[in-house]
């Protein structure tokens, strides 16, 4: 199933955010967090996370390039599991990494869901309609 949509949700007081309930049911088995380069938190299913972490496993390991994006992005995945009203415990350091605090979004990114600082969210989502405006690369 392709992740869309824009979604208005809070962060409670626990650090817990409702995933949209359209894409709860992938979400049944568990979960993997992620930071994004771009500082948001990405919602992968576990099967689609195990597709992106095939592809940082992809080239060798000789490369010092690949060591640096593994060390980039697999020490900033974090296992969850959904509560029984469809929310996630983000982890207290991706919380702080994307400045999450309060009202957040949560958009589909087609293989992934992030979680969105609005305020970084409306300047994210500014710099892509320049790029699919073919403004900017």
């Amino acid at each position: 199933m392709i992740l869309s949509g824009t979604y208005d949700h809070t962060l409670d007081d626990r650090g817990r955010v409702a995933i949209p309930a359209l894409y709860r049911h992938l979400f049944a088995e568990g979960l993997m967090l992620a930071e994004a380069p771009e500082g948001c938190v990405l919602v992968y299913t576990k099967q689609d996370f195990e597709l992106a972490a095939q592809e940082y496993m992809r080239e060798p390991i000789t490369s010092k390039r690949v060591r640096q994006l593994q060390r980039s992005f697999f020490p900033s995945a974090w296992p969850a599991d959904l509560d029984r009203q469809g929310r996630v415990l983000v982890p207290a350091a991706l919380r702080q990494w994307a400045e999450l605090n309060g009202a957040v979004v949560v958009c589909g990114r087609g293989v992934c869901l992030e979680i969105w600082n609005p305020q970084r969210w409306q300047e994210q989502k500014a710099r892509s309609d320049r790029v699919a405006a073919g403004e900017e690369e």
